[in-house]
């Protein structure tokens, strides 16, 4: 009688023994991979910037979180295998992203191995990961359903551009209205046009507008003076036309811009000064120091030199990889440096009656100044020529929390599944 229960038991001791040893290890490895598989969704979308590379730019940043040259890559099986590869035993597969225009057709292929993009580097809006990695099995392996010793977890991944933010951080600090504020979509600029953005000033406007752009579009910089920063003044405004409204140790907020809010102008920017003036003021002239070291070195700028050690804080900023003249933004092949997202206020004012509506996207294009493929920060009128380009690339970072109600402009990216 105790052989025959030993017998029964035995096969059932084994199970329980599966089930607490290799189901969790089972659970452990699909957390791994699906760990992976975010990490992967997110860097490809990230690149997602509406040129015609964009997705080359997405695989190579996916690619890039499995690379573990400097031990830093995605493992699975306790973090001893890397995604992707095999040992020999266990095998790991990674299917090349698939990029869609639509959520519901990135959500549509989770699962799906080997399934196809729908969108090109322009039209990409989400991407989708599907991965497997195999798990051992140690005491199922003594079952007929465990003979190959392993079992394959399948793990997938979306993420893409969410909705409209409210809340946009890191963008850069030129205030602009719009041109048609009926115009909910595009504010009255014109997708694919050339402007000439210009620091406003009091008087009749001046007409040195760059040849083959639409006009001249008034700008002031919004204030984020920190007090409470190491860094001079000057060093921040140049910071913030380097890279884009700069975190705060004290202040978080200060990198961010809210829909709803008012923004107030630089204090040292006020009093406007008036049109046709000798020189721009100095805190248009470093903010534009800062946003000339995206075109080329700002050292070899003579306007700049009064940037406190210009030689030093510059080392921080270079330039784009690619500075072509563009009217067809598709073709750009750069690093996102050019990318610009610009506040749109309600109407331009120096009395913290700046109300913003909106956020939309242009790219700095050379122009010629005292250095090759520099905008002149010596230029009285603060003068740089832009690109429109509406709403192509995700926030560098942002939230759509708030009550801004609005139903365009750019989203950072998320993990939707």
């Amino acid at each position: 009688m105790s052989i025959q229960f030993l017998v029964i038991m035995v096969p059932v001791l084994l199970g329980f023994m599966g089930f607490a040893i290799d189901l969790g290890r089972i659970y452990l490895i699909r957390a791994e991979l699906n760990e992976a598989a975010n990490a992967m969704a997110i860097s490809a979308a990230a690149q997602l910037n509406g040129t015609s590379v964009a997705t080359d730019a997405a695989n190579l940043a996916a690619n890039l979180t499995l690379d573990n040259s400097l031990g830093t890559a995605n493992k699975y099986n306790f973090s001893s295998l890397v995604v992707g590869q095999t040992n020999g035993v266990l095998d790991s597969v990674t299917q090349d992203p698939a990029y869609f225009p639509a959520l519901a057709d990135a959500v549509g292929a989770l699962g799906q191995i080997g399934a196809a993009s729908t969108a090109d580097g322009t039209t990409a809006r989400h991407v989708t990961i599907n991965l497997t990695g195999d798990a051992p099995l140690v005491f199922w392996s003594l079952l007929a359903l465990g003979q190959s010793r392993k079992t394959t977890i399948a793990s997938s991944a979306v993420a893409g551009v969410g909705a409209p933010a409210c809340t946009a951080c890191g963008i850069e600090p030129y205030a602009i209205q719009p041109i048609d504020a009926t115009d909910t979509v595009n504010f009255g600029f014109v997708p694919g046009t050339l402007y000439t953005l210009g620091s406003q000033c009091t008087g009749a406007a001046p007409a040195n507008i760059a040849p083959g752009t639409g006009g001249r579009i008034p700008y002031l910089l919004i204030d984020r003076y920190d007090t409470s920063q190491t860094f001079t003044e000057d060093q921040q405004l140049f910071r913030t036309g380097a890279q884009g409204l700069v975190p705060s140790p004290a202040t978080p907020g200060w990198a961010c811009s809210v829909i709803g809010n008012f923004e107030n102008v630089w204090a040292s920017a006020i009093p406007v000064r008036a049109c046709n003036a000798a020189g721009a003021q100095p805190s248009v002239q470093n903010a534009m120091c800062g946003l000339s070291s995206r075109l080329t070195d700002p050292t070899q700028i003579t306007a700049c030199s009064a940037v406190t050690d210009l030689a030093t804080i510059s080392t921080a900023y270079t330039p784009d990889i690619d500075l072509t003249p563009l009217t067809d933004y598709t073709t750009y092949v750069g690093d996102n440096k050019r990318l610009m997202t610009l506040p749109v206020v309600s109407a331009l004012a120096v009395g913290g009656t700046m109300q913003v509506i909106g956020f939309r996207q242009f790219q700095l294009q050379p122009t010629t100044g005292v250095a090759t493929n520099s905008n002149n920060p010596a230029d009285a009128d603060g003068r740089f020529v832009a690109l429109y380009l509406g709403v192509v690339a995700p926030l560098k970072q942002g939230s759509v929390g708030g009550a801004c109600a609005i139903t365009s402009g750019p989203g950072k990216v998320v993990l939707h599944r």
